[in-house]
């Protein structure tokens, strides 16, 4: 639905910061679409956190809410349930989404079910044997957090030396840990707006892969957008908007890919509340076709009357 007046919109929060690994990106994000709501007209307000989110809520503050909360909390299905209940619309996926690609390893298994590409992988429990998980693997491999994001928790693994450290890493944070089969290749993603994929971005950092800093902080990561052309371009467009339908997301968000030297694509993960800092991706992708970051956040803020409607 498209929307020319900002008064339709009402008042809006803009949810942010939280208590999550990632409440820094997360008040960057807010901060970026505050301020480009405001310059388009809307009555959008900062909100940090849930609790006040909802106490704002309930006193009839907000007309509904642009949810840029990374992580857990924001990002799995716990903010989305709350909201759907008071009846509030929202940017983003749905409480099955959001909740479903929060955890990589059902994500994966729900892709795996439906044919499509991902690097083969074991999930990793206290207790397990992870000596046996790696045989079926082979080394290398990558350790990651089950359910965080931002790179955050993550390792590559050459060698049985290295993984000891590895796990220590990604146990600090919460729920399963992933052990996956390390893609060797170009790093991609491919941005979703409102049922359409965005031009791909090839991903090149500095240093060995795209971590935390090279995300955040680096000023010497090369983003090449679109990142493929011809064939290959609308095959992994297509294949990115397969796999976010798939994993129940909708709205808006963005879906992470490798891809090796042979020119075959697999599928990372599912990213339904992307970063809008100055280094995020789906912001790239949209200007590549002409979106500037206001029409984005305007566009993004569209898609909760859909929410509404339903």
């Amino acid at each position: 639905m498209r929307i020319a007046d900002p008064k339709l919109f009402g008042r809006v929060a803009v949810a942010l910061g939280g208590n999550s690994a990632e409440r820094e990106v997360s008040l960057n994000s807010g901060r970026n679409v505050l301020e480009a709501l405001r310059a388009r007209g809307v009555d959008a307000h900062p909100v940090d956190g849930i609790p006040a989110l909802l106490d704002a809520l309930r006193a009839g503050h907000f007309a509904r809410v642009f949810n840029i909360l990374h992580g857990r909390g924001g990002e799995d299905g716990v903010l989305q349930g709350a909201l759907q209940s008071l009846g509030v619309p929202y940017t983003g996926s749905g409480v099955l989404g959001s909740a479903l690609t929060m955890d990589k390893v059902r994500t994966k298994e729900v892709w795996i079910a439906r044919g499509l590409p991902t690097p083969r992988f074991a999930a990793f429990k206290k207790g397990d044997d992870i000596a046996q998980a790696i045989a079926a693997l082979g080394f290398p491999v990558v350790v990651k957090p089950s359910h965080e994001g931002s790179s955050v928790g993550i390792t590559r693994v050459y060698s049985a030396d290295d993984l000891p450290a590895a796990i220590e890493l990604a146990a600090r944070y919460d729920g399963e840990l992933l052990i996956e089969q390390l893609i060797e290749g170009g790093e991609y993603t491919v941005g979703i707006l409102d049922g359409e994929a965005l031009p791909s971005i090839h991903i090149v950092p500095k240093g060995e892969f795209y971590d935390y800093h090279a995300k955040y902080v680096a000023e010497d990561t090369q983003y090449l957008c679109p990142g493929l052309d011809g064939d290959a371009e609308r095959n992994m467009r297509a294949l990115a908007l397969a796999a976010f339908e798939t994993s129940g997301a909708s709205g808006w968000g963005r879906v992470d890919f490798m891809r090796d030297g042979a020119g075959n694509n697999y599928l990372l993960e599912v990213n339904t509340t992307p970063g809008m800092t100055s280094h995020s991706l789906v912001p790239k992708a949209a200007r590549a076709v002409g979106i500037s970051f206001e029409d984005l956040c305007w566009r993004i803020l569209e898609t909760s009357f859909a929410r509404e409607a339903t």
